[in-house]
């Protein structure tokens, strides 16, 4: 029997999806990209953006529409926001929260499917994962909302709940999607209760896995030949905070990390996302800058430049705390390159609010910046507030903006040229004859090579010229190994 899943969202759902590939592979189940051939179709869904919601909702109907047509079995996990859980459940036949897909060939074979698992409780492999307590009736489990929402007023009064059994899906080894770039989550959930943001509602309370484990992983990536890692989290700089005394600290994490890598001789660049402002201290900054495998590229979503919508956003920093961290960015790593988030149009958003985010894109001048136009969430406390931007005014704000972005970035990449960079090939590029890659900074840059055998390595580049977004260049040198 063959699956097809359908991914949306973030990084973190693809790492959960590849998780997910892991399971299914064990059971038997054999991958296909036609949804079409499958018997099993499942999304890894995404409450975060209305858009992706959207996708879900077209993908079962017409997916329930082939039930006329031959057997088939559907579900859905992933960020899920209670509202849209209680839809699906309508329209899918199995909803579960991430944290149970260890249960999910218990869930499968109530359906009859005969698979290598039969009707095991769960497959050989995932034996050293199974819980230790007896669940009287699975499916139902995986069916239960895992989170209620808390008070808008005091979120810190709120029922939402930490997912511990989160631990168990940590064990599941991924079915990585490349052989060169991995993710490792290193964190589940989320206590910051942005106004704007869906995720503590979709995933509880923080929860930090055991270092050892992050560590143990990273380990044997480094020896398969992953060369580009990420650590995930919705606040990764928040590790530990869940467990003081008993856990290091993010900064300590990344020592470990850092200490690992001067110790061996292969090259490896050890990225993270998201940070957060609040959380993020100097110590982190002073690691990154002290070890050469963690990349110097510095994700920071900001989301406004304006302190009163910061404080509407409920994101819990100042500009002037922002800005001291930019300001350790710039004097101890001052190659980094800056990524950031922002949202343009937020509920109450005035002109001369906008135009401070404005002035941060000229005071910062990132390197990349991911600009959103506000679409308030069910469930998330601004959308109890009135969605009063007009959408031609968040269009116009959000290509202002991304016309200031692209003026600084433009200028960033063409003080590159003439100069080479150690890249990491990715892939093919869009224009036919050249391959794509990023540097330790996640720049992109492409260079002219049929060689499909480079891509998962590194090689150096030349750049010759630049556009805002990208570079091109010439290969100058290449290394198979980095050993």
């Amino acid at each position: 029997m063959k699956y097809n899943i359908v991914q949306l969202g973030c990084q973190m759902n693809i790492s959960d999806g590849e998780r997910v590939q892991q399971v299914l592979d064990k059971m038997g189940f054999t991958p296909t990209d036609s949804e079409e051939e499958a018997s099993l179709l499942g999304v890894i869904a995404c409450s975060v953006r209305q858009k992706a919601i959207d996708k879900v909702y077209t993908k079962i109907n017409k997916w329930n529409k082939w039930r006329q047509k031959k057997s088939l079995i559907t579900f859905v996990s992933g960020c899920v926001l209670p509202a849209d859980k209680e839809q699906f459940l309508k329209t899918f036949d199995m909803v579960f929260p991430m944290s149970e897909l260890p249960d999910l060939p218990q869930m499968i074979s109530q359906y009859g499917v005969v698979t290598q698992a039969g009707m095991r409780p769960l497959d050989k492999g995932l034996e050293e994962i199974e819980s230790q307590k007896e669940k009287s009736d699975p499916q139902m489990e995986g069916l239960q909302l895992t989170a209620t929402v808390p008070s808008i007023g005091n979120p810190q009064n709120s029922l939402l709940k930490s997912d511990s059994s989160i631990e168990d899906f940590w064990h599941i080894k991924p079915k990585y999607g490349s052989g060169f770039e991995a993710f490792i989550p290193i964190q589940n959930g989320c206590d910051k209760f942005c106004t704007y943001c869906a995720v503590p509602y979709t995933r509880g309370r923080e929860v930090s896995r055991p270092s050892s484990e992050i560590l143990t992983e990273l380990k044997q990536l480094v020896a398969d030949g992953f060369k580009s890692i990420t650590l995930l989290g919705q606040n990764v700089n928040s590790y530990g905070l869940d467990k003081k005394g008993d856990e290091l600290s993010f900064a300590g994490l990344l020592d470990s990390i850092g200490a690992y890598g001067n110790s061996i001789d292969q090259d490896f660049w050890l990225y993270f996302t998201s940070p957060h402002p609040r959380d993020m201290t100097r110590d982190v900054i002073e690691v990154i800058a002290k070890y050469d495998c963690l990349a110097k590229q510095i994700h920071l979503p900001v989301q406004s430049g304006d302190d009163e919508v910061l404080v509407r956003m409920n994101r819990k920093h100042s500009m002037s705390k922002y800005r001291e961290i930019v300001t350790d960015i710039r004097e101890l790593i001052p190659q980094a390159t800056v990524f950031t988030d922002i949202i343009v149009g937020f509920t109450g958003e005035t002109e001369a609010q906008f135009e401070h985010t404005i002035d941060i894109m000229k005071e910062f001048k990132y390197n990349m910046a991911y600009i959103a136009q506000y679409s308030p969430r069910p469930g998330a406390a601004s959308s109890r507030w009135a969605d009063d931007i007009p959408k031609e005014v968040k269009k116009e704000r959000y290509h202002r903006l991304t016309g200031e972005l692209m003026k600084h970035s433009l200028e960033y990449n063409k003080k590159l040229i003439g100069q080479t960079y150690k890249v990491l090939v990715r892939g093919k590029d869009r224009k036919s004859g050249y391959l794509s890659a990023l540097t330790e900074g996640r720049l992109i840059i492409r260079f002219a090579s049929t060689d499909e055998a480079l891509i998962g390595q590194y090689v150096y580049v030349k750049i010759d010229s630049a556009t805002a977004f990208s570079m091109e260049g010439q290969m100058v040198e290449h290394a198979y190994a980095m050993n």
